[in-house]
């Protein structure tokens, strides 16, 4: 057995459903998906029921956060047209605000053009502004980091055109990061189709083509890998209904370790996207003493039956990686090993106590 030691991984960008979605995934089950994953500290997102959108309902879902949570978690606040007079008040709770410019499950997307402004002159220019943006609202999101020279993280990138378009920006010297999943990365529209209601995100999967450049600037453009872990239960994605999204805190490390064998990419730069990009772009605490140790010749197939994510369920269930997780240590303390979760409820950190030293000023 190789034994590889990994900093704390980060993942910016998951779902933990909590507010209202508790029957799929909560802080508890989330978070311990984290640690079997590898992941020392996730951000999640808005667009729950009801929406983090007020003072009153971040601090509610804080609150059941600190007494939930195995990991280091972090909120995001939701831009929200009806509410927008609250960002002031309400950034202090976050690590970041999430604008969605394009279809997401829930109420928060974003049309329009005083929504958004009021958003970048209201929101603290010392958090950072993420975005859904898909095709040509990538365009509306380089502009607005552009006119008010403040810098935007870009989610989910999934096309050709987009990433090319960041690139661009980039060069360009605009203030702008972005993120790819690994199911952009290793899935296409064919697994859709293969997939049926199982392979249905935001954005949708590309094409072979889309993968590619993706691949192409993974070294260059790209800022993270973040999941986007969206859990359903598989009621919900065979109903008439199903809701899109899939989860991707478990699966996301030995993907990339996998293509880290395969020679796809260093494992340097997987750091970088994985842990040390992350954390600088997002302003997040250091975890001292703090690793993941892993079995980095170990081959298995992924499979629903290993899952700690309450959905239980994956798309890549049934692919062939390589590099398991053994242990993960969170400062000091023993929080996974070999397949057992064995933080406790409440042992994770809220990153809004962390950070109570930022400037909150506009």
């Amino acid at each position: 057995m190789a034994h590889l030691i990994l900093p704390g991984l980060v993942d910016v960008h998951t779902h933990l459903r909590v507010p209202g979605g508790e029957h799929k995934e909560d802080f508890t089950t989330g978070t311990a998906a984290a640690l079997a994953g590898g992941v020392t500290t996730v951000l999640a997102m808005p667009n729950t029921t009801p929406p983090l959108t007020t003072p009153a309902v971040m601090a509610d879902t804080l609150h059941k956060a600190q007494r939930s949570i195995l990991c280091d978690v972090g909120l995001f606040a939701g831009a929200s047209p009806e509410k927008i007079q609250q960002l002031p008040a309400l950034a202090p709770f976050a690590v970041a605000l999430k604008i969605y410019l394009n279809d997401t499950f829930g109420p928060l997307r974003v049309e329009d053009l005083p929504t958004l402004r009021a958003c970048f002159e209201r929101w603290p220019r010392t958090k950072l502004i993420a975005m859904h943006a898909e095709g040509q609202s990538v365009a509306v999101g380089l502009g607005l980091a552009a006119s008010y020279n403040r810098p935007v993280h870009f989610c989910h990138i999934s096309r050709r055109d987009e990433i090319e378009l960041i690139a661009a920006a980039k060069q360009q010297g605009l203030p702008v990061t972005c993120e790819v999943t690994p199911h952009h990365l290793f899935m296409t529209e064919a697994d859709a189709a293969r997939l049926g209601p199982l392979g249905d995100m935001r954005p949708r999967l590309a094409t072979q083509a889309d993968v590619d450049a993706l691949w192409a600037h993974l070294n260059t453009t790209v800022d993270c890998i973040a999941t986007d872990h969206a859990p359903h239960t598989l009621a919900e994605k065979q109903s008439d209904s199903s809701p899109p999204g899939v989860i991707g805190l478990e699966t996301s490390l030995p993907l990339m370790l996998t293509a880290v064998k395969q020679g796809r990419l260093s494992l340097e730069r997987l750091v970088e996207l994985m842990a040390t990009n992350p954390r600088r772009i997002f302003n997040l605490p250091d975890q001292p003493d703090t690793r993941i140790e892993i079995d980095s010749e170990a081959e298995y197939e992924l499979t629903n039956e290993a899952l700690h994510s309450k959905c239980g369920w994956t798309p890549f269930a049934g692919m062939k990686v390589t590099g398991r997780v053994r242990r993960v240590i969170l400062r000091q303390v023993e929080v996974f090993k070999d397949g057992r979760v064995m933080a406790l409820p409440g042992s994770g950190r809220l990153l809004s106590e962390l950070r109570k030293g930022d400037s909150n000023d506009g």
